[in-house]
Protein backbone atom coordinates (compact mmCIF):
# COMPACT_ATOMS: atom_id res chain seq x y z
CA UNK A 1 0.00 0.00 0.00
CA UNK A 2 1.38 3.41 -0.96
CA UNK A 3 2.06 5.69 1.97
CA UNK A 4 1.05 9.33 1.82
CA UNK A 5 1.34 11.97 4.52
CA UNK A 6 -2.04 13.52 5.21
CA UNK A 7 -1.29 16.69 7.17
CA UNK A 8 -4.33 18.63 8.29
CA UNK A 9 -2.71 22.04 8.08
CA UNK A 10 -2.33 22.77 11.80
CA UNK A 11 1.06 24.13 12.79
CA UNK A 12 2.85 22.32 15.62
CA UNK A 13 4.25 25.58 16.96
CA UNK A 14 0.72 26.60 17.98
CA UNK A 15 0.93 24.17 20.91
CA UNK A 16 0.31 25.51 24.41
CA UNK A 17 3.11 25.37 27.02
CA UNK A 18 3.50 21.96 28.60
CA UNK A 19 1.76 21.51 31.96
CA UNK A 20 3.63 21.28 35.21
CA UNK A 21 4.48 17.92 36.67
CA UNK A 22 6.81 16.32 34.12
CA UNK A 23 10.01 15.20 35.91
CA UNK A 24 13.03 17.08 34.61
CA UNK A 25 14.92 13.98 33.47
CA UNK A 26 12.13 12.89 31.11
CA UNK A 27 11.62 14.01 27.50
CA UNK A 28 9.59 17.15 27.01
CA UNK A 29 7.30 15.25 24.66
CA UNK A 30 6.55 11.53 24.36
CA UNK A 31 5.99 9.77 21.04
CA UNK A 32 4.50 6.51 22.30
CA UNK A 33 4.24 3.07 20.77
CA UNK A 34 1.80 0.71 22.51
CA UNK A 35 3.40 -2.67 23.20
CA UNK A 36 0.90 -3.69 25.92
CA UNK A 37 1.27 -7.36 26.90
CA UNK A 38 2.34 -8.31 23.36
CA UNK A 39 5.99 -7.73 24.21
CA UNK A 40 5.86 -11.04 26.08
CA UNK A 41 2.90 -12.86 24.46
CA UNK A 42 4.34 -12.42 20.93
CA UNK A 43 7.91 -13.30 21.85
CA UNK A 44 8.21 -16.74 20.25
CA UNK A 45 10.80 -17.58 17.62
CA UNK A 46 10.30 -15.37 14.57
CA UNK A 47 7.66 -13.20 16.28
CA UNK A 48 7.80 -9.39 16.54
CA UNK A 49 9.24 -9.27 20.07
CA UNK A 50 11.53 -12.28 19.97
CA UNK A 51 14.55 -9.94 19.97
CA UNK A 52 13.93 -7.05 22.37
CA UNK A 53 17.13 -5.29 21.38
CA UNK A 54 16.04 -5.22 17.76
CA UNK A 55 12.48 -4.23 18.65
CA UNK A 56 13.72 -1.24 20.66
CA UNK A 57 16.19 -0.25 17.96
CA UNK A 58 13.43 -0.39 15.37
CA UNK A 59 11.11 1.76 17.48
CA UNK A 60 13.83 4.36 17.93
CA UNK A 61 14.56 4.29 14.20
CA UNK A 62 10.90 5.15 13.55
CA UNK A 63 11.17 8.14 15.87
CA UNK A 64 9.51 6.83 19.02
CA UNK A 65 10.98 7.73 22.37
CA UNK A 66 8.51 5.91 24.66
CA UNK A 67 6.89 2.51 24.87
CA UNK A 68 3.87 1.55 26.96
CA UNK A 69 3.74 -1.97 28.35
CA UNK A 70 2.00 -4.32 30.72
CA UNK A 71 4.70 -4.95 33.32
CA UNK A 72 2.56 -7.65 35.02
CA UNK A 73 3.24 -6.45 38.60
CA UNK A 74 0.81 -8.95 40.17
CA UNK A 75 2.48 -11.88 38.44
CA UNK A 76 6.01 -10.69 39.18
CA UNK A 77 5.62 -9.28 42.70
CA UNK A 78 2.08 -9.94 43.91
CA UNK A 79 2.54 -13.38 45.45
CA UNK A 80 5.53 -15.74 45.93
CA UNK A 81 3.85 -18.60 44.05
CA UNK A 82 3.11 -16.35 41.10
CA UNK A 83 6.68 -15.07 41.14
CA UNK A 84 7.86 -18.64 40.64
CA UNK A 85 5.37 -19.09 37.78
CA UNK A 86 6.68 -15.91 36.14
CA UNK A 87 10.23 -17.27 36.00
CA UNK A 88 9.03 -20.08 33.71
CA UNK A 89 5.82 -18.76 32.16
CA UNK A 90 4.37 -20.86 29.37
CA UNK A 91 2.54 -18.76 26.77
CA UNK A 92 -0.33 -20.58 25.09
CA UNK A 93 -2.59 -17.85 23.71
CA UNK A 94 -6.32 -18.49 23.69
CA UNK A 95 -5.74 -22.12 22.79
CA UNK A 96 -5.90 -24.51 19.86
CA UNK A 97 -8.95 -24.47 17.60
CA UNK A 98 -10.39 -27.70 16.16
CA UNK A 99 -9.30 -26.86 12.61
CA UNK A 100 -5.62 -26.90 13.56
CA UNK A 101 -5.32 -23.14 14.01
CA UNK A 102 -5.67 -21.16 17.21
CA UNK A 103 -8.37 -18.97 18.65
CA UNK A 104 -7.94 -15.25 18.13
CA UNK A 105 -5.87 -15.53 14.96
CA UNK A 106 -7.99 -12.95 13.14
CA UNK A 107 -7.97 -10.43 16.00
CA UNK A 108 -5.61 -7.72 17.07
CA UNK A 109 -3.76 -8.34 20.36
CA UNK A 110 -5.29 -11.83 20.78
CA UNK A 111 -3.51 -13.33 17.75
CA UNK A 112 -1.17 -15.28 20.01
CA UNK A 113 -0.03 -18.71 18.74
CA UNK A 114 2.01 -19.36 21.91
CA UNK A 115 4.11 -22.47 22.28
CA UNK A 116 7.08 -21.04 24.19
CA UNK A 117 8.24 -20.31 27.73
CA UNK A 118 9.78 -17.14 29.14
CA UNK A 119 11.33 -15.81 32.33
CA UNK A 120 9.23 -12.66 32.52
CA UNK A 121 11.25 -10.98 35.25
CA UNK A 122 14.46 -11.39 33.29
CA UNK A 123 12.67 -10.26 30.16
CA UNK A 124 11.52 -7.05 31.86
CA UNK A 125 15.10 -6.32 32.89
CA UNK A 126 16.24 -6.88 29.31
CA UNK A 127 13.55 -4.56 27.97
CA UNK A 128 14.41 -1.73 30.35
CA UNK A 129 18.11 -2.04 29.55
CA UNK A 130 17.47 -2.15 25.80
CA UNK A 131 15.18 0.85 26.12
CA UNK A 132 17.95 2.80 27.87
CA UNK A 133 20.44 1.95 25.15
CA UNK A 134 18.09 3.23 22.47
CA UNK A 135 16.85 6.39 24.18
CA UNK A 136 13.41 5.09 25.11
CA UNK A 137 11.50 5.60 28.32
CA UNK A 138 8.83 3.16 29.46
CA UNK A 139 5.27 3.66 30.69
CA UNK A 140 4.63 0.77 33.08
CA UNK A 141 1.02 -0.42 33.35
CA UNK A 142 -0.94 -3.55 34.21
CA UNK A 143 -3.52 -5.26 32.00
CA UNK A 144 -3.87 -8.14 34.45
CA UNK A 145 -7.50 -7.50 35.37
CA UNK A 146 -8.35 -7.06 31.71
CA UNK A 147 -6.68 -9.84 29.72
CA UNK A 148 -2.99 -10.62 30.32
CA UNK A 149 -3.45 -13.89 32.29
CA UNK A 150 -5.65 -15.36 29.55
CA UNK A 151 -2.61 -15.97 27.35
CA UNK A 152 -0.88 -18.30 29.82
CA UNK A 153 -1.31 -22.05 29.56
CA UNK A 154 -1.86 -22.32 33.31
CA UNK A 155 -4.90 -20.71 34.92
CA UNK A 156 -2.91 -20.15 38.14
CA UNK A 157 -2.16 -16.49 37.37
CA UNK A 158 -5.80 -15.64 36.77
CA UNK A 159 -7.10 -17.72 39.66
CA UNK A 160 -4.70 -16.09 42.11
CA UNK A 161 -5.58 -12.51 41.20
CA UNK A 162 -9.27 -13.32 40.81
CA UNK A 163 -9.29 -14.67 44.38
CA UNK A 164 -8.41 -11.19 45.68
CA UNK A 165 -11.67 -9.60 46.92
CA UNK A 166 -12.90 -6.86 44.62
CA UNK A 167 -12.52 -4.20 47.28
CA UNK A 168 -8.86 -5.16 47.91
CA UNK A 169 -7.62 -5.27 44.34
CA UNK A 170 -6.28 -1.72 44.12
CA UNK A 171 -4.35 -2.11 47.37
CA UNK A 172 -2.95 -5.41 46.12
CA UNK A 173 -1.87 -3.73 42.88
CA UNK A 174 -0.21 -0.87 44.77
CA UNK A 175 1.77 -3.27 46.96
CA UNK A 176 2.99 -5.21 43.92
CA UNK A 177 3.89 -1.98 42.12
CA UNK A 178 5.90 -0.80 45.12
CA UNK A 179 7.97 -3.98 45.01
CA UNK A 180 8.43 -3.76 41.24
CA UNK A 181 9.55 -0.11 41.43
CA UNK A 182 12.04 -1.00 44.16
CA UNK A 183 13.40 -3.82 41.99
CA UNK A 184 13.79 -1.48 38.99
CA UNK A 185 15.55 1.03 41.25
CA UNK A 186 17.98 -1.60 42.51
CA UNK A 187 18.85 -2.37 38.88
CA UNK A 188 19.76 1.29 38.38
CA UNK A 189 16.98 1.70 35.81
CA UNK A 190 14.57 3.98 37.66
CA UNK A 191 15.23 6.81 35.20
CA UNK A 192 13.67 4.70 32.43
CA UNK A 193 10.25 4.91 34.11
CA UNK A 194 8.17 7.57 32.37
CA UNK A 195 5.03 6.80 34.37
CA UNK A 196 3.38 4.05 36.41
CA UNK A 197 -0.28 3.17 35.86
CA UNK A 198 -1.94 1.33 38.72
CA UNK A 199 -4.01 -0.37 36.02
CA UNK A 200 -5.02 0.09 32.41
CA UNK A 201 -8.58 1.27 31.73
CA UNK A 202 -9.98 0.89 35.21
CA UNK A 203 -13.44 1.57 33.77
CA UNK A 204 -13.21 -1.48 31.45
CA UNK A 205 -11.52 -4.00 33.74
CA UNK A 206 -12.47 -6.45 36.49
CA UNK A 207 -12.04 -3.72 39.08
CA UNK A 208 -14.38 -1.57 41.18
CA UNK A 209 -14.71 2.16 40.62
CA UNK A 210 -11.50 4.02 41.46
CA UNK A 211 -13.14 6.25 44.08
CA UNK A 212 -12.36 5.24 47.65
CA UNK A 213 -9.99 2.30 47.87
CA UNK A 214 -8.44 2.96 44.47
CA UNK A 215 -7.70 6.57 45.36
CA UNK A 216 -6.15 5.55 48.67
CA UNK A 217 -3.94 3.02 46.88
CA UNK A 218 -2.85 5.64 44.36
CA UNK A 219 -1.99 8.20 47.01
CA UNK A 220 -0.08 5.68 49.09
CA UNK A 221 2.05 4.73 46.09
CA UNK A 222 2.57 8.39 45.21
CA UNK A 223 3.69 9.16 48.77
CA UNK A 224 6.13 6.25 48.57
CA UNK A 225 7.58 7.42 45.24
CA UNK A 226 7.06 11.20 44.99
CA UNK A 227 9.55 11.54 42.12
CA UNK A 228 7.46 9.35 39.80
CA UNK A 229 4.28 10.04 37.88
CA UNK A 230 1.75 7.54 39.24
CA UNK A 231 -1.79 7.31 37.92
CA UNK A 232 -4.45 5.01 36.47
CA UNK A 233 -5.88 5.13 32.95
CA UNK A 234 -9.43 5.39 31.67
CA UNK A 235 -10.71 3.87 28.45
CA UNK A 236 -13.49 6.43 28.25
CA UNK A 237 -13.33 9.28 30.77
CA UNK A 238 -16.51 11.37 31.24
CA UNK A 239 -15.65 13.96 28.60
CA UNK A 240 -18.80 16.00 29.29
CA UNK A 241 -18.31 15.93 33.06
CA UNK A 242 -14.57 15.86 33.72
CA UNK A 243 -15.07 17.28 37.21
CA UNK A 244 -16.03 13.72 38.17
CA UNK A 245 -12.53 12.42 37.43
CA UNK A 246 -10.54 11.54 40.53
CA UNK A 247 -8.13 14.19 41.79
CA UNK A 248 -5.84 11.39 42.94
CA UNK A 249 -4.56 10.82 39.40
CA UNK A 250 -0.96 11.90 38.97
CA UNK A 251 -1.40 12.21 35.21
CA UNK A 252 -4.32 12.34 32.79
CA UNK A 253 -3.56 9.13 30.89
CA UNK A 254 -6.83 8.73 29.00
CA UNK A 255 -7.82 7.05 25.76
CA UNK A 256 -9.67 8.60 22.85
CA UNK A 257 -11.61 6.39 20.47
CA UNK A 258 -14.30 7.51 18.03
CA UNK A 259 -16.01 4.37 16.73
CA UNK A 260 -18.55 6.16 14.53
CA UNK A 261 -19.13 4.08 11.42
CA UNK A 262 -17.30 1.14 13.03
CA UNK A 263 -19.83 1.13 15.86
CA UNK A 264 -22.64 1.18 13.31
CA UNK A 265 -21.25 -1.99 11.74
CA UNK A 266 -20.62 -3.69 15.08
CA UNK A 267 -24.20 -3.10 16.18
CA UNK A 268 -25.59 -4.52 12.95
CA UNK A 269 -23.57 -7.71 13.22
CA UNK A 270 -23.82 -8.01 17.04
CA UNK A 271 -20.18 -9.04 17.26
CA UNK A 272 -19.32 -7.83 20.77
CA UNK A 273 -22.16 -9.45 22.68
CA UNK A 274 -22.36 -12.92 24.19
CA UNK A 275 -25.04 -15.63 24.33
CA UNK A 276 -27.04 -14.02 21.50
CA UNK A 277 -29.65 -16.42 20.16
CA UNK A 278 -29.22 -17.06 16.45
CA UNK A 279 -25.63 -15.77 16.30
CA UNK A 280 -24.26 -15.12 13.73
CA UNK A 281 -27.10 -13.09 12.30
CA UNK A 282 -27.67 -12.80 8.52
CA UNK A 283 -25.68 -9.57 8.30
CA UNK A 284 -22.58 -11.10 9.87
CA UNK A 285 -22.97 -14.28 7.80
CA UNK A 286 -22.84 -12.14 4.66
CA UNK A 287 -19.40 -10.87 5.72
CA UNK A 288 -17.83 -14.22 6.63
CA UNK A 289 -15.19 -16.02 4.62
CA UNK A 290 -16.40 -18.82 2.36
CA UNK A 291 -16.42 -22.10 4.21
CA UNK A 292 -16.53 -20.53 7.66
CA UNK A 293 -17.61 -23.06 10.33
CA UNK A 294 -20.57 -22.45 12.58
CA UNK A 295 -19.80 -21.27 16.12
CA UNK A 296 -20.68 -24.75 17.38
CA UNK A 297 -18.20 -26.30 14.95
CA UNK A 298 -15.48 -23.79 15.78
CA UNK A 299 -15.90 -24.03 19.53
CA UNK A 300 -14.48 -21.48 21.94
CA UNK A 301 -11.54 -20.94 24.27
CA UNK A 302 -11.53 -22.49 27.74
CA UNK A 303 -14.08 -20.93 30.07
CA UNK A 304 -11.42 -19.55 32.42
CA UNK A 305 -9.70 -17.76 29.54
CA UNK A 306 -12.95 -16.01 28.64
CA UNK A 307 -13.48 -15.03 32.27
CA UNK A 308 -9.95 -13.61 32.33
CA UNK A 309 -10.59 -11.23 29.45
CA UNK A 310 -13.14 -8.62 28.39
CA UNK A 311 -13.43 -10.11 24.90
CA UNK A 312 -16.40 -12.41 24.19
CA UNK A 313 -16.56 -15.70 22.32
CA UNK A 314 -18.77 -14.04 19.68
CA UNK A 315 -16.08 -11.47 19.06
CA UNK A 316 -13.38 -14.13 18.73
CA UNK A 317 -15.47 -16.19 16.31
CA UNK A 318 -16.49 -13.14 14.28
CA UNK A 319 -13.01 -11.67 13.91
CA UNK A 320 -11.44 -15.05 13.19
CA UNK A 321 -13.85 -15.71 10.33
CA UNK A 322 -14.87 -12.34 8.91
CA UNK A 323 -13.60 -11.47 5.44
CA UNK A 324 -11.43 -8.35 6.02
CA UNK A 325 -12.06 -7.13 2.48
CA UNK A 326 -15.83 -7.27 2.89
CA UNK A 327 -15.50 -5.58 6.29
CA UNK A 328 -13.54 -2.68 4.81
CA UNK A 329 -15.89 -2.41 1.82
CA UNK A 330 -18.89 -1.96 4.11
CA UNK A 331 -17.12 0.75 6.10
CA UNK A 332 -16.03 2.56 2.94
CA UNK A 333 -19.57 2.50 1.55
CA UNK A 334 -21.16 3.83 4.76
CA UNK A 335 -18.60 6.15 6.32
CA UNK A 336 -19.51 9.48 4.69
CA UNK A 337 -22.26 10.53 7.17
CA UNK A 338 -19.93 9.84 10.12
CA UNK A 339 -16.75 11.63 9.09
CA UNK A 340 -17.38 15.09 10.47
CA UNK A 341 -18.89 13.73 13.67
CA UNK A 342 -15.89 11.45 14.26
CA UNK A 343 -13.40 14.24 13.66
CA UNK A 344 -15.22 16.57 16.03
CA UNK A 345 -15.52 13.82 18.61
CA UNK A 346 -11.77 13.18 18.56
CA UNK A 347 -10.93 16.87 18.82
CA UNK A 348 -13.42 17.59 21.59
CA UNK A 349 -12.38 14.58 23.67
CA UNK A 350 -8.69 15.45 23.40
CA UNK A 351 -9.52 19.02 24.40
CA UNK A 352 -11.52 17.87 27.42
CA UNK A 353 -8.68 15.62 28.61
CA UNK A 354 -6.07 18.33 28.12
CA UNK A 355 -8.11 21.03 29.85
CA UNK A 356 -8.67 18.79 32.86
CA UNK A 357 -4.91 18.14 33.03
CA UNK A 358 -4.08 21.84 32.78
CA UNK A 359 -6.60 22.56 35.53
CA UNK A 360 -5.10 19.87 37.78
CA UNK A 361 -1.52 20.83 36.76
CA UNK A 362 -0.62 17.27 35.77
CA UNK A 363 0.69 15.95 32.44
CA UNK A 364 -1.82 14.74 29.85
CA UNK A 365 -1.19 11.59 27.84
CA UNK A 366 -3.27 9.98 25.09
CA UNK A 367 -2.06 6.41 25.51
CA UNK A 368 -4.50 4.83 23.06
CA UNK A 369 -6.62 5.93 20.08
CA UNK A 370 -8.24 6.58 17.54
CA UNK A 371 -10.90 4.61 15.66
CA UNK A 372 -11.44 1.40 17.56
CA UNK A 373 -11.09 -2.34 17.29
CA UNK A 374 -10.91 -3.85 13.82
CA UNK A 375 -9.99 -7.31 12.50
CA UNK A 376 -6.26 -7.96 12.23
CA UNK A 377 -6.08 -7.87 8.44
CA UNK A 378 -8.66 -5.16 7.84
CA UNK A 379 -7.06 -1.96 6.56
CA UNK A 380 -9.57 0.56 7.88
CA UNK A 381 -7.37 2.49 10.29
CA UNK A 382 -4.21 2.02 8.23
CA UNK A 383 -5.84 3.49 5.10
CA UNK A 384 -5.52 7.13 4.06
CA UNK A 385 -9.00 7.68 5.48
CA UNK A 386 -8.09 6.14 8.82
CA UNK A 387 -4.74 7.90 9.09
CA UNK A 388 -6.43 11.23 8.51
CA UNK A 389 -8.30 10.68 11.77
CA UNK A 390 -5.07 9.70 13.51
CA UNK A 391 -3.46 12.91 12.28
CA UNK A 392 -6.48 14.84 13.47
CA UNK A 393 -6.02 13.38 16.96
CA UNK A 394 -2.27 13.98 17.06
CA UNK A 395 -2.75 17.57 15.87
CA UNK A 396 -5.40 18.17 18.53
CA UNK A 397 -3.08 16.76 21.19
CA UNK A 398 -0.17 18.96 20.14
CA UNK A 399 -2.30 22.09 20.03
CA UNK A 400 -3.62 21.33 23.51
CA UNK A 401 -0.19 20.81 25.07
CA UNK A 402 -0.56 17.08 25.67
CA UNK A 403 2.71 15.62 26.92
CA UNK A 404 2.52 12.16 25.30
CA UNK A 405 0.55 10.71 22.40
CA UNK A 406 0.30 7.52 20.35
CA UNK A 407 0.12 7.77 16.58
CA UNK A 408 -2.41 4.96 16.79
CA UNK A 409 -3.03 1.99 19.07
CA UNK A 410 -2.18 -0.08 15.99
CA UNK A 411 1.26 1.50 15.45
CA UNK A 412 3.33 -1.24 17.09
CA UNK A 413 5.47 -4.18 15.93
CA UNK A 414 2.63 -6.71 16.27
CA UNK A 415 0.29 -4.83 13.92
CA UNK A 416 0.37 -4.40 10.12
CA UNK A 417 0.59 -0.60 10.56
CA UNK A 418 4.23 -1.03 11.66
CA UNK A 419 5.07 -1.38 7.97
CA UNK A 420 3.91 2.20 7.26
CA UNK A 421 7.36 3.34 8.22
CA UNK A 422 7.71 6.71 6.53
CA UNK A 423 4.34 7.84 7.87
CA UNK A 424 5.43 6.94 11.40
CA UNK A 425 8.76 8.72 11.02
CA UNK A 426 7.06 11.84 9.70
CA UNK A 427 4.44 11.91 12.43
CA UNK A 428 6.88 11.21 15.26
CA UNK A 429 9.19 13.95 14.03
CA UNK A 430 6.23 16.26 14.13
CA UNK A 431 5.33 15.21 17.68
CA UNK A 432 8.85 15.66 19.03
CA UNK A 433 9.53 18.90 17.13
CA UNK A 434 6.58 20.56 18.84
Amino acid sequence: MTERYLGTGHEADAAQPLPLGVPAHLPQRLAITLWDFSWYTRAGEGEPYADLEQACADAADLGYNAIRICAAPLLLFGHPELSRLARDLEIEGLGAAPDGGFYGRGTRWYDVPGGFRIDLLERLRQLLEAARRHGLVVILASWEYQQSPSFARSSAWFEAIDAVPLERRYAHLATAWGRLIDWVTQLGLRAQIAMVELHNEVDFSILPALAGEGERALRALQDEHPDLLITASYGKPPHLAMHRVSEALGAAQFHVYSYGVLDALQQRIDIRSEHTEGFPNPMLRSLLLDGAPTPAEYGRPADWKLRATVVTDQMIYGYDWVDPGLWDEWLAEHDAPYRLMMRREIESRVAAVAEWAHWRQVPAVIGEGWLGYTPLHAWYEESEYGRAFAECGVDAALRAGVWGVVLSSNAAPHHPMWQLREWQRMMNARVLAS
